[in-house]
């Protein structure tokens, strides 16, 4: 597996990088898409960050982070509540200069069912306040990839990162079993419409109903045509396996090879 392993990030809460899994890390060289949840932001401070982000690099790992998301609204109608959001967002960007991570994965939060009618004020809200952490980034070699979660199109996202006039900064990460549970509209149109904004995808399965995380392939994702659209759109985007147990990344990656999937991108 550890071709597999050279070219994915595999997700990993900071919490049980440290406390379990980080020997394993370095022993079999993964690449970790660390997430920052609320409790680990209150719970470490910065010597215990910047202590691992010296170890990764030191071994040679490459980086991505995911940023909390727990009852944040990135573009809330009520100003005091994105006030919050920015302020715990900016705990993770704080991090940026001592791991220098490859992507932010962050999630844009919009619900058509909860922004009913307040649509144009959420792409106003939301935009300013990524506008504040893309000049954060802005010097670095770091990109915030916005991840569909509850949409059920991509028009939204489209919007909003249409709006931003392709920075290098900003673009999109589409999460595969997201799509799969909650989108209503066909995986090409979500590749039309995101295509050139994908920075990083999310690889992970389920039947179509829940938000599994089963291991990719044993679920009714369709990958091979995922893949196939990344390469015929000349999309090269940070692949990162999201199992959410040890046991179904291992899974993950047989999966991974058995399909072929890694072969349609570099």
């Amino acid at each position: 597996m550890k071709e597999i392993l050279q070219r994915v990030q595999v997700n990993m809460p900071f919490r049980m990088l440290v406390d379990r899994y980080l020997p394993m890390v370095l022993k079999k060289e993964i690449n970790p898409e660390i997430g920052f949840d609320c409790f680990a932001l209150d719970g470490f401070g910065k010597k215990d960050f910047v202590e691992v982000a010296d170890t990764l690099r030191d071994k040679g790992l490459t980086v991505t982070f995911h940023a909390p998301f727990f009852d944040l609204r990135p573009g809330a109608i009520d100003r005091q509540i994105r006030n919050v959001t920015i302020e715990r967002l900016k705990q993770v960007f704080d991090l940026v200069p001592y791991f220098e991570p490859r992507t932010v994965v962050c999630h844009a939060s919009f619900d058509s069912r909860y922004y009913v009618a307040n649509e144009d004020l959420w792409l106003e809200n939301s935009r300013e306040t990524w506008k504040q952490f893309i000049s954060i980034v802005a010097g670095m070699d770091t990109t915030i990839v916005l991840e569909n979660v509850y949409e059920s199109d991509p028009l939204m996202l489209q919007r909003l990162l249409d709006s931003f006039d392709r920075s290098d900064h900003i673009g999109a990460c589409f999460d595969t079993g997201h799509f799969n549970a909650f989108s209503t509209t066909p995986l090409d149109t979500w590749m039309d419409a995101l295509g050139s904004y994908i920075g990083e995808v999310h690889l992970h399965d389920n039947n179509g109903i829940l938000d599994e995380h089963a291991p990719v392939g044993d679920g009714t994702f369709p990958f091979h045509q995922l893949f196939e659209s990344l390469c015929e759109k000349k999309i090269n985007p940070v692949i990162t396996v999201e199992p959410h147990t040890e046991e179904n990344l291992w899974l993950t990656l047989q999966n991974i090879k058995k399909m072929n999937l890694l072969n349609y991108v570099r």
